[in-house]
């Protein structure tokens, strides 16, 4: 298989999962204005820190409320990690590698994004947020679906999921973080929008695991009351959930491991795999914590940075 091509399905799959996961991180602090108290105030800030593109943002816009985040989240051209921005790119590799992909893949991703560009201006405004999100992460995931069921177990589709579990991992950990930052004191907060309040962190914790589609399984496996230890631990730790960021990094190891000279980049893997396990009776909801997913996210994109150097940059 040629590089290039390598490239795109690569791209391809983690242009989907980003534009699927930050349909979900909208959707958690979204419903968070719902679920809160009356006074309670929602940080939107929040949503440009942990997809770290402040410094674009300013570029951008001149304050962080709510619907110039959302307008910059989901539909604005000039950033390229805007739902619209990936799901164009989605939909222009697909193209370019329609001889590789099944058929039904590349009609499901063209009706995706023409479903998204109709909806664009629900999405902005908060009446119909939920649904035109669900529309985009529901057509996310009946693509994943399609290639599971339909496309060859070769490296092609290896190439895909390492792109797809990555992407996964990363936003899994900005998730996370998006709970871990609400937990900050006071004085670490700098914008003037309050955090929420200690009492209603358990409401934080849930819509983070109903984001993930989590819920159930997490109470099938934790059988306690929700809470952010166990939530973090969970997301963090967990073999057999698909969002969990270990489940994800076992992923990226099979498939690495049967690739042609991947062995060394699967060492990393099994490196970061490590120091997530050691972490586990260290982990808590405070500052470390987010310095440790700060850390893993400097590693994820080193594994980016490897796999580019080792089969993309010929």
């Amino acid at each position: 298989m040629l590089s290039r091509v390598a490239h795109r399905l690569y791209w391809l799959a983690r242009y989907i999962e980003r534009a699927e996961n930050t349909s979900r991180i909208i959707n958690v602090n979204s419903n968070l204005l719902f679920d809160l108290p009356t006074g309670s105030r929602v940080s939107w800030k929040t949503l440009i820190d942990i997809t770290g593109s402040e410094e674009l943002y300013k570029q951008l816009y001149s304050t962080f409320d709510e619907r110039s985040i959302m307008k910059y989240l989901i539909s604005d051209s000039r950033n390229p990690s805007s739902i619209i921005c990936c799901l164009q790119m989605a939909r222009e590799n697909a193209r370019t590698t329609r001889e590789i992909l099944p058929a039904e893949c590349w009609e499901k991703i063209n009706e995706t994004y023409h479903i998204a560009i109709e909806d664009i201006a629900g999405g902005i405004g908060r009446k119909n947020r939920y649904e035109s999100l669900q529309k985009i992460i529901y057509g996310c995931q009946l693509l994943v679906g399609l290639l599971s069921g339909t496309m060859s177990n070769n490296a092609a589709y290896d190439f895909m999921r390492i792109g797809r579990n990555l992407e996964r991992a990363d936003m899994g950990t900005r998730l996370i973080d998006m709970g871990c930052m609400n937990f900050l004191t006071d004085s670490s907060l700098t914008d003037d929008e309050s955090h929420i309040p200690d009492l209603y962190q358990p409401i934080l914790w849930m819509n983070i695991l109903i984001s993930l589609s989590a819920f159930q399984m997490y109470r099938q496996h934790v059988r306690e009351r929700v809470n952010g230890i166990d939530v973090v631990n969970y997301l963090l730790k967990d073999n057999d959930f698909p969002r969990a960021v270990m489940h994800c990094l076992n992923q990226i190891q099979e498939c690495l491991e049967k690739l042609p000279d991947g062995i060394h980049i699967a060492m990393e893997v099994e490196k970061i795999k490590r120091s997530i396990t050691r972490a586990k009776t260290k982990v808590n909801i405070d500052k470390k914590l987010h310095e440790f997913i700060d850390d893993l996210q400097i590693r994820f994109i080193k594994i980016d940075d490897n796999i580019n150097a080792q089969w993309f940059l010929v």
